[in-house]
């Protein structure tokens, strides 16, 4: 709601209740292969095509939604850094918005620097080619893709899933555009149909120039006729039986009126929830604030996750994190999304809002540089982030809490994931390969050059000449004998190949 106050985009330009350390990743061996092929839901879950259940815990990157007609941030970096930053984070899904425009002709990105052979591969390709590279990328580097239609052109957002300039049967042309493009690259699990329906949209009222539920049927039903595998986020509206709040945010409807999809299985409803950056709102001037939130949250979208009626995933929700209430929203909310310790898969999925630093109400995780991680505004997410999906880990038989009396061992392994030849990143994976689970591990190496780390994620590190030594993080330090744990970095100049590595148990 009150989207005027929202995504002041820099499009052409460049601790309270603070979780950190207390939960983390689930280590790897607890969620071996998980994520596999393409995924359907049952009941509350989300399972994949193994009938393994998956958690959503990812970040959206918006741009393609702007006049840029690409994520941001490629005027600073490689898009292939920036997805290895992500996964090296704990991230496994990237939420994509976009808009119309993307799809006519002769619609190119801007802004996007090609300098020191960043971005290379780029080069020539119109916005959905760009698009092509980035689902590729991330699939490789085990990180799914959900697609949102954001707004129907980079003009600004709108109520309904139409406008004068592009009608109904130009969105759902397009939805089925793009399921076809992606049909057979599992990378893409699903589409969100609309972002943030809101006044005079409404649900279950009938009238079809107004009934977003209605609408969202229709479009389903397109996009599963032409690739029935898919997942179809429907997110809900502004107002319902005269109560309103977020605007895409209130799914009280769904009670009522489920979405009905000709193909079983496929109906993850979509909230967003923010803080007082964006807006303020009656629930956060409550004298029991933060306390009566969960049961905000249960009113408006909760309950369906709880009644067993279908998944739920928070598709956005962010804040600055500048004021104390806007703290203990965010501590509140990770809560209620239900810790990945505890739960595991059976829980609320969630993307937040938003990688991106330019949006002018949240901020993001990134840091104005576009390189350097909000480690306090990452640490609230480490509780209810989740494993990758194949292509990104090992596992094995042991647990955290198996008992001891084993041998502490481990092995590590050094990956460059991008060189631009200014510059370069590079991931380390650490495996357990003793007989009794970690419980902090080192990794150190010596490069043959003058290379230098610039930025490192997941590990502290310190470099003496030439020789690195980096430690584990409060939240991946434990590792399960098979299990395995990763981190990566920054570094600079490029071209300095891979070192040996050394990893201790610590």
């Amino acid at each position: 709601m009150f989207r005027s106050l929202r995504r002041a985009l820099c499009a052409m330009a460049a601790a309270l209740l603070l979780p950190l350390g207390t939960a983390g990743l689930q280590t790897a061996d607890a969620a071996e292969a998980a994520g596999a092929g393409y995924w359907h839901t049952s009941g509350r879950q989300i399972l994949d095509a193994s009938g393994q259940p998956v958690r959503i815990a990812g970040i959206n990157w918006f741009g393609f939604e702007t006049s840029n007609q690409v994520v941001h941030g490629l005027w600073s970096r490689d898009y292939k850094s920036m997805i290895d930053q992500m996964k090296s984070l704990g991230y496994n899904t990237i939420r994509v918005p976009f808009s119309d425009d993307i799809f006519k002709p002769g619609t190119v990105p801007s802004s996007i620097d090609f300098s020191g052979g960043k971005n290379a591969d780029l080069q020539g390709l119109n916005s959905l080619g760009v698009l092509d590279r980035i689902v590729s990328y991330a699939g490789r580097d085990g990180l799914k893709v959900i697609l949102d239609r954001h707004r129907p052109d980079a003009g600004g957002q709108s109520a309904l899933w139409y406008t004068a300039a592009v009608p109904e049967s130009t969105w759902i042309a397009n939805l089925k555009a793009l399921a076809t493009r992606y049909k057979g690259q599992d990378t893409v699990v699903g589409i969100d149909l609309h972002n943030e329906p809101h006044d005079p949209a409404c649900w279950g009222c009938g009238d079809t120039a107004r009934d977003w539920r209605l609408a969202a049927q229709r479009a389903g039903n397109a996009v599963l006729s032409v690739n029935p595998e898919l997942l179809i986020f429907v997110e809900g509206v502004q107002t319902f039986n005269g109560v309103s709040g977020w605007w895409g945010g209130n799914l009280m409807g769904v009670a009522q009126y489920p979405v009905q999809l000709d193909v079983a299985n496929r109906v993850v409803y979509s909230a967003h929830d923010y803080a007082t950056s964006v807006a303020q709102q009656s629930w956060f001037n409550d004298p029991s604030f933060p306390a009566n939130m969960p049961g905000i949250w249960d009113k408006y979208w909760g309950y369906i996750f709880k009644q067993n009626i279908a998944p739920v995933w928070v598709g956005e929700f962010g804040t600055t994190l500048q004021s104390t209430v806007d703290q203990k929203w965010l501590a509140a909310l990770v809560s209620y999304l239900r810790p990945t310790s505890t739960y595991g898969a059976d829980s609320f999925h969630w993307t937040f809002w938003s990688w991106n630093p330019n949006s002018g109400d949240t901020g993001g995780i990134l840091k104005d540089d576009w390189q350097t991680v909000d480690t306090v505004k990452d640490g609230y997410l480490a509780s209810v982030k989740a494993p990758g999906f194949p292509g990104s880990g090992g596992g094995g038989p042991g647990g955290p809490g198996d008992p001891g009396g084993g041998t502490a061992a481990c092995t590590a392994s050094y990956s460059v994931s991008s060189d631009w030849g200014g510059g370069f990143n590079a991931e380390v994976k650490v495996t357990n390969s003793g007989s009794t689970a970690l419980s902090s591990w080192k990794v150190t190496w010596t490069w043959p050059g003058a290379q230098k780390v610039t930025s490192m994620w997941n590990a502290s590190y310190t470099q003496t000449g030439s020789t690195v030594t980096a430690t584990s993080a409060a939240h991946n330090g434990a590792v399960a004998v098979g299990g395995s744990a990763s981190f990566g970095f920054g570094g600079a100049p490029g071209g300095g190949g891979v070192p040996s590595v050394s990893c201790t148990a610590t």
